[in-house]
């Protein structure tokens, strides 16, 4: 299959496709008054490009837009762009090595001020300075240039063919930022720059009206958004912070709230809030994955800051791959999906388990093996020489260190785990941090899964749209979280390997979907069963809660949940 002829995804036949109107969706702007909201995991800062953390790209999602996302069945749709560019609508160069994005006349930021092709630059050059770290910088991987070619005009050029070329721009995680607001925070001034952070200038349906950190963020109706009639909500009090559970009663329960993020609860638990009779749980599957992530350098606190947790020093004990492969054989996935999710979740061996075209066959993991994990351990010289049940090797004892955010559902995922590997002969301390801090992203924090200041660490995540290539750019040697990025970066684990940086580029270069798809396979395939480096867990749907008089609501699991907020509307009895 020639390059120029293929467009991943469904781009070229939704290229004009309109956003879906929501029935009902009728009348003045803000005229349904105010929508509660409440995620758990409290959001820490409303700028997604300094933060990993899905609870701060969706909280974002609502000011700040792409030029185009995707949608509830993962085909992308324009935004803020005319149409997705394609090679058949001249958009995609031939050679596959530009792509130019036109931007809707007559746009205007939340001030008022017109939105042109050099806040689009300016947002490029944002997260590709070489003095900042920014969170989303797999998405701009393989990007020589970006042009404002007119004042709606933009083209992207690439340093190779890309037959995905729909990296830059599109999607929750990769959205627009004014050049205006964030002139002085390039490069190391960015996390400085708490106004912008805090309150971005935006394109979305509503406009940032204030924002306590950790804890609750108002928004109101923006003015100047572009659909006449939308947002039907003139305001939306965005509450973070409780748990899980508290979250699912105050929409099914009680009532109290219209929209509950992420219920990380036992199914029969759902089941019986729901009984209430004040709202419903809503799920849908896509890639999201619950995995434990290897630390391949030292997080001693004996060590200086500027080299602790990163590659000046390699871990002592994880840089082992029996030792790794050790603890992922000691896990019983079926158990954990059973306890943690049941028909929400399904165990799985991939990093990207999701789409089907891009899901490995791997299936080693599935079966727990305990004595092959401590003939491992044995096989790599770790021994139980003092008989106390915990392996020593040259005089250091295999005692891990294991970290989470704050959940029922992972503290006993937490519990299983720290069993298992200490039948294997692994001493492990469990530590759990609160959502808001550890997903923050603060710099200056101990505490966030980017600085890892622990052995191994256990979370979720996802990437946007139907296709991993940004996904798996983002272990790219060179990308990860350290002190000269503000611990920004999505490499967590510190893995460095050149092969994998070649496939990369090779999938980056890959048109016919069959190749693509093999590659996708076997950079996986490195990632998990080759070198332990991620331990996949529970391929987990998505499960949200809304009240039964919100209507307009779209799960998307391919994009922010909030991505249609603007269509969101209240149902009159």
């Amino acid at each position: 299959m020639k390059l120029k002829t293929l467009l991943l995804g469904a781009a070229a036949s939704v290229a004009l496709a309109p956003m879906a109107m929501a029935a009902g969706h009728e009348g003045e702007r803000g005229r349904d008054g105010e929508v509660k909201i409440l995620y758990w995991q409290a959001p820490s800062i409303l700028n997604p490009f300094l933060s990993g953390g899905t609870k701060d790209i969706e909280a974002s999602s609502l000011v700040l837009e792409p030029l185009a996302r995707y949608n509830e069945t993962g085909e992308m749709v324009p935004f803020l762009a005319v149409e997705v560019p394609t090679v058949a609508n001249g958009g995609v160069s031939e050679d596959l090595t530009t792509i130019t994005w036109k931007i809707k006349d007559g746009l205007m930021w939340s001030d008022g001020t017109p939105v042109t092709s050099a806040d689009v630059k300016f947002t490029a050059e944002y997260c590709m300075h070489p003095e900042g770290g920014c969170a989303q910088g797999a998405f701009f991987d393989g990007v020589e240039t970006v042009e404002a070619v007119d004042d709606l005009t933009v083209k992207v050029t690439f340093n190779q063919p890309k037959p995905n070329p729909y990296g830059p721009f599109v999607g929750g995680q990769s959205p627009i930022i004014q050049a205006a607001q964030f002139a002085d925070c390039l490069g190391a001034k960015a996390p400085e720059c708490t106004e912008a952070n805090y309150n971005p200038i935006g394109t979305g349906p509503f406009k940032v009206a204030s924002f306590k950190p950790n804890d609750v963020i108002q928004y109101e109706a923006n003015e100047n958004y572009r659909e006449e009639g939308k947002p039907a909500f003139a305001k939306i009090t965005l509450k973070g912070g409780g748990d899980a559970n508290s979250a699912g009663r105050a929409v099914l329960e009680t009532g109290e709230f219209d929209y509950a993020w992420n219920l990380q609860l036992a199914p029969d638990v759902i089941a019986k809030m729901e009984a209430a009779g004040y709202g419903k749980a809503i799920n849908g599957f896509g890639p999201l994955l619950e995995r434990i992530e290897m630390n391949l350098t030292n997080p001693s606190p004996d060590l200086p800051p500027e080299t602790r947790s990163t590659v000046a020093e390699p871990h002592p004990i994880l840089s082992d791959v029996k030792v790794r492969k050790a603890l992922s054989m000691a896990i019983d996935r079926e158990l954990l999906t059973e306890v943690g999710y049941g028909k929400a979740g399904a165990p799985t061996c991939n990093l990207v388990p999701a789409p089907a075209i891009y899901a490995s066959d791997n299936t080693d993991c599935l079966v727990q093996d305990i004595e092959g994990a401590k003939a491992l351990l044995e096989e790599a010289g770790w021994t139980d020489t003092n008989g106390d049940g915990v392996r020593e090797k040259d005089g250091m004892k295999l005692s891990l260190l294991y970290q989470t955010s704050t959940n029922a559902v992972r503290q006993d995922f937490q519990a299983l785990i720290k069993d298992w590997w200490e039948q294997i002969g692994v001493e492990t301390e469990l530590r759990n941090l609160d959502g808001s801090v550890f997903f923050g992203g603060d710099p200056g924090s101990p505490d966030t899964f980017q600085k890892f200041y622990a052995d191994v660490e256990m979370y979720a995540n996802t990437f946007n749209g139907t296709d991993p290539q940004q996904y798996l750019a983002a272990y790219r040697c060179g990308g990860e979280p350290k002190p000269s990025s503000q611990w920004q970066g999505e490499n967590i684990n510190r893995f460095c390997d050149p092969a994998y940086d070649a496939m990369i580029d090779e999938l980056a270069r890959t048109g016919d979907l069959d190749a693509r798809s093999a590659l996708a396979k076997k950079m996986n395939d490195m990632l998990t069963k080759d070198t332990y480096t991620i331990v996949p867990l529970v391929n987990r749907a998505r499960v949200s809660a809304h009240a039964n008089s919100l209507g307009g609501v779209v799960l998307n699991v391919w994009d922010s949940e909030l991505w249609n907020v603007g269509d969101w509307y209240r149902i009159k009895e």
